[in-house]
């Protein structure tokens, strides 16, 4: 690959991780925030699907925005609102401010995961472009590896604001990389103007097209297993096992690590395979894993050691999964790769978040409803699978 692919990867990939790094550096300090705001551990969970659901909806403005105007001005404006969200986070004096400014927040960080989408289908196409994508997300995977003990020394050496502190100053790094960084991909000639009929039309076109919604929902139920972990993982695993923040961050790290690691081989598996078999035989992977580790825990037999391995096994499958699946729904839809990104985004980030809402009702502070939450994801993720790729099979009989 050409220096100009690896460079792209890597300005792409910082950029990206600014949500996920607004994510898992304040895992650790869950516990600690919901003792100093005197909220429960539902209460403090909310801030994650606030943050979640406003990471998924306003992705359909910066879509569609985009596809007019190109997609670095779409960024300036989110990691500005981004940096205020962080800002307000700093300063929360109370549970409902901290929601709020998390809310915020993720109305900023959207634009970093519609515009890195939307530029690798500017520039490629099928498996170049799940290369691309893969390469991305190995940029991304130092978040989950370092942004949770990054928490944790923070929490150490100041306390819990100090966090979103942090994450404003990334977010100013950021806006520096896109200014003198990262170069339009989108020319004039390829802008579509934002009105109402373009969008009701390109919405129709996405919302009729059973590849599309098939994929991009096997992409949701994939998100939404690994959100759960998130929002629970840091109460499981330090109350339930006993892990301090920093052996917390250690576990999670390695959970994380699966799914990461198995993305560098989604590109050459679907050079050798076929990318729609990759899916498939990796929706069944994680439905077989979670459905085992499900099995277990229900008999009694949970322990660190069985979640953390279960975990990571389910999450490489993921790896597979999720960036395939998103390349494959773009794939025939680059006039509009913008608002296929955002609508797209948007039904797998409010997937994710409503997934937490519902779990949190049955969370205890225990493996049980964690597991049994992330093993109904990968039962919607086979029925999706089924459904999805058994009617392509019979079409394609019929031709």
């Amino acid at each position: 690959m050409p220096i100009g692919f690896y460079r792209t990867a890597a300005i792409l990939g910082l950029l990206a991780s600014v949500g996920p790094f607004a994510i898992d550096m304040y895992l650790p300090a869950l516990p600690t925030i919901a003792a100093d705001l005197g909220t429960t551990v539902a209460g403090v969970q909310i801030t994650l699907t606030a943050f979640f659901i406003a990471f998924g909806t306003a992705q359909m403005v910066y879509g569609p925005w985009s596809d007019q105007v190109g997609r670095k001005l779409p960024l300036y404006v989110g990691l500005l609102i981004f940096i205020a969200g962080s800002l307000g986070c700093v300063v929360s004096p109370s549970i409902e401010w901290l929601v709020a400014s998390r809310f915020l927040q993720g109305m900023g960080a959207a634009v970093v995961m519609v515009m890195p989408r939307a530029i690798v289908r500017d520039l490629y196409t099928g498996t170049k472009a799940t290369r691309l994508m893969s390469s991305i997300m190995l940029v991304i995977s130092v978040s989950p590896m370092l942004a949770p003990l990054a928490g944790s020394l923070l929490i150490l050496s100041f306390d819990w604001h100090s966090i979103f502190l942090v994450l404003a100053v990334g977010a100013v790094i950021s806006l520096l990389l896109v200014r003198f960084s990262l170069t339009e991909t989108l020319p004039q000639s390829d802008r579509v103007p934002v009105n109402v009929r373009n969008m009701v039309h390109g919405m129709k076109v996405l919302l009729t097209d059973r590849m599309f919604l098939g994929l991009t929902f096997i992409g949701g139920f994939s998100m939404a297993s690994f959100f759960v972990f998130i929002a629970s993982a840091s109460f499981v695993y330090t109350q339930q096992f006993g892990l301090t923040p920093m052996q917390f961050s250690l576990a999670f790290a390695i959970n994380a690590a699966g799914f990461f690691g198995a993305s560098q081989f989604a590109a050459t598996l679907g050079d050798r395979f076929g990318m729609e078999r990759v899916v498939a035989m990796a929706v069944v992977g994680f439905f077989i894993l979670t459905s085992t580790l499900l099995m277990v825990t229900l008999a009694g037999y949970v322990s660190l050691p069985i979640v953390v391995g279960f975990l990571f096994c389910a999450n490489a499958c993921l790896g597979l999964v999720i960036p395939t699946a998103m390349v494959l729904a773009l794939d025939a839809h680059g006039h509009i790769a913008g608002l296929a990104s955002s609508l797209g985004g948007t039904l797998q980030m409010v997937c994710g978040g409503v997934m937490i809402a519902i779990a949190s009702q049955f969370f205890d502070g225990t493996t049980t409803p964690m597991v049994f939450a992330i093993a109904v994801c990968g039962w919607c993720v086979l029925t999706i699978r089924l459904f999805l790729f058994a009617g392509r099979n019979r079409a394609r009989g019929l031709t």
